[in-house]
């Protein structure tokens, strides 16, 4: 059944047109013929032969596809010749093992975008043509009837928020003069050393080292924040500095052991700061706080699962739980006041002025929400503590049309084949209007009787108060690449959902909106990261989804779709690759055989890598649990330290001054 499944799903997907109108069809029947002696034609042509050989023997194309794929192009690499033959029984097996028959999901004769919704993207089924019912239906299905506000809400946020931002940085551009970089020699020695590694990490729009002032990302948002604090301090004196912890993340290994150097040296160059104290870690930076601080209290077996989890290397998993966890350790080691911390992306500022006169507050304000540490019931009557925050975002060219204007709109258009199979926007801005647009102007929500839980989050513009991090203690896993905001409440919700005490929520601050600048300064990052970030959200849909069985799928994807949801799919194989050889398809069309040959090169080794990692259910439940138990560790050694720093233990007072001396380090004097 899985085979006749499949013929049907690729039968109509190659009768639907392509952008020219032509059939899907017969485009790739072309692609299959271009075998001329280039590395870009032979990945064009074993990348329509995967695609019409899986549309089984009867299809009239389906002898020279199979005459492809078992005697390949000389150009082609041996890696993506197995991983396409290796494909083919990828998704046949999954189809196989998930019981999945034709007459569940047969697609109805339709040439719009939903004709294989039903079979494969079900999330964005009766959305279209019906935006406005559906928004109601979300918002209500979001809507938290509030028991108890915050009694304690944030009175001095400047002092009390921990304010965290991450540094993602790769090696220069190719066209960049490394000799002229303006910094000392030792440094430049360095950068070109890892300018020859091998990349290890994909980012969405790292920051280029030796890119200008004007278009670098740390510069940028630091600079942004420090005239927001400034805003604030004209209207209160009495607001203070405000500490941003930077976490810095590299593609590189060796750029890890510069990080600190090449960030002094921006922020020197740039004038410095004045309203910001600016504390950046590295993984040598984290790896001292374990060995030194954490480890001694921990235990000798618990610090190599400390050290697995704390840190700022990796994957952006690794790296934003740090960015929440590091408020904890602050809280007990170095400031007692902190009671939160609130992560902004760099290339996002709060447009203080806008948001003064379209909601009566600037940013701290919003800050001082007596919803953030609310409890509630939501709209299952499941109590839920909202210990979370999260804003929103307006797009910089979008600004001017008001502070209330949704960053992802529905789209407009014809469907691409690949968003025939798989698109993500539609839900996407879905959740948008109806999470991150509420204003609380309406009886239903009125943001003190009743608010909205945020699913939908993004990685900046969102916080959580200590006393909740302390006591639930999510985090993202280490190994989860994009969307890391999205993965991070799905560490909670397996208790939650089960009614075992109040589900940790995030709470949604209307109007707390900061502009999205990216594309206003940073589109050559975002077009060199391009291929990694079109990869990483096809490993993002086999993570969440064998994520969510751990969980408990069902329970987990009702309350996530259905943007979140979306990537949690009930055939997460088929759906990938399915989706990775229609976009190679459609690159090779476009007349971009760069893109095409580079997607999928880099696709096939990450996809393969993800698929080998998540088929393995009992090695991904270890990584998993070995994670919650490296996290349990931190918050336990955290709490023991407490203990004994109130009974002024000796030994806890040493650990304590060594934590203040690492952390000192760590200052950025520019």
């Amino acid at each position: 059944m899985a085979n006749t499944l499949l013929h049907a799903v690729l039968d109509r997907l190659f009768e639907l047109p392509a952008e020219d109108g032509e059939p899907l069809g017969s485009r790739l029947e072309q692609q299959l013929e271009r075998r001329a002696a280039s590395a870009e034609g032979a990945v064009c042509a074993l990348n329509a032969a995967f695609l019409l050989a899986l549309a089984g023997p009867a299809h009239r194309a389906s002898e020279g596809a199979r005459a492809v794929l078992d005697q390949p192009p000389p150009e082609a690499t041996g890696e993506l010749i197995d991983f396409y033959r290796r494909g083919m029984d990828w998704i046949v097996r999954e189809l196989d093992e998930r019981s999945v028959t034709d007459r569940q999901i047969v697609p109805e004769a339709s040439d719009g975008p939903e004709a294989l919704w039903p079979v494969l993207f079900p999330e964005g089924v009766g959305i279209l043509g019906h935006q406005e019912e559906r928004i109601a239906e979300l918002r209500a299905k979001r809507t938290v009837s509030i028991t108890q506000l915050n009694p304690r809400p944030l009175s001095d946020p400047a002092r009390q928020i921990l304010f965290t931002s991450n540094v993602l940085l790769t090696v220069p551009a190719a066209t960049t003069d490394l000799g002229a970089l303006p910094y000392p020699e030792v440094l430049r020695r360095q950068i070109r050393l890892a300018a020859t590694e091998p990349q290890e990490r994909w980012y969405d729009h790292p920051i280029q080292i030796g890119v200008e002032p004007d278009r670098n990302e740390l510069i940028y948002g630091l600079r942004g924040l420090d005239r927001a604090i400034e805003f604030e301090r004209s209207r209160n004196p009495d607001v203070g500095r405000i500490t941003v912890v930077l976490s810095v993340s590299v593609t590189h290994g060796r750029l890890s052991a510069v990080a600190h150097d090449y960030v002094r040296e921006e922020l020197r160059r740039s004038g410095g700061l004045n309203n910001l104290d600016v504390q950046v870690f590295t993984e040598g930076d984290t790896r001292r706080l374990v060995q030194e601080v954490l480890g001694p209290v921990a235990g000798a077996d618990a610090e190599p699962l400390l050290a697995t989890v704390f840190g700022t290397d990796g994957e952006y998993g690794r790296h934003y739980s740090f960015l929440k966890a590091i408020a904890a350790l602050w809280q007990v080691l170095i400031d007692p006041a902190v009671r939160a911390t609130f992560k902004i992306d760099l290339d996002q500022v709060f447009p203080q002025a806008v948001l003064l006169s379209e909601t009566g507050k600037a940013a701290l304000g919003h800050l001082s929400t007596p919803l953030w540490g609310a409890t509630g019931l939501d709209s299952a009557g499941r109590a839920v503590e909202l210990g979370m925050l999260a804003g929103a975002l307006v797009n910089e060219r979008d600004i001017g049309r008001g502070l209330f204007t949704p960053d992802v709109d529905f789209p407009a258009g014809p469907t691409t084949p690949d968003e025939r199979v798989f698109f993500s926007r539609v839900p996407q801005a879905l959740s948008t209007r109806a999470e991150m647009m509420e204003r609380y102007d309406s009886v239903p929500r009125d943001g003190r009787r009743a608010g909205l839980e945020r699913v939908h989050v993004t990685g900046g513009t969102n916080g959580i108060l200590v006393d909740s991090l302390r006591r639930h203690r999510p985090f993202t896993p280490s190994f989860v690449g994009r969307a890391e905001d999205q993965a991070y409440i799905m560490s909670v919700l397996g208790d939650g959902l089960a009614g075992a005490g109040p589900r940790l929520a995030y709470a949604h601050a209307a109007g707390l909106i900061m502009r999205h600048d990216k594309e206003a300064f940073a589109g050559e990052a975002i077009e060199a990261a391009r291929v990694g970030k079109m990869v990483g959200d096809d490993v993002r849909i086999l993570i969440f989804s064998a994520y969510a069985e751990t969980l408990g799928r069902e329970e987990v994807k009702a309350l996530l779709d259905p943007f979140t949801g979306c990537f949690i799919s009930r055939l997460p194989v088929t759906v990938v690759l399915l989706r990775f050889a229609l976009r190679i398809a459609r690159a090779f069309e476009r007349g971009d055989r760069e893109l095409g040959r580079e997607l999928a090169e880099n696709g096939a080794a990450r996809i393969a890598q993800a698929i080998s990692f998540t088929a393995d259910r009992t090695e991904f439940v270890r990584v998993l649990n070995d994670e919650r138990r490296g996290w349990a560790h931190y918050y336990d050694a955290l709490d023991t330290l407490e203990l004994r720093l109130h009974a002024d233990d000796r030994a806890a007072l040493e650990l304590r001054h060594q934590a203040h001396d690492i952390i000192k380090s760590t200052l950025i004097q520019a």
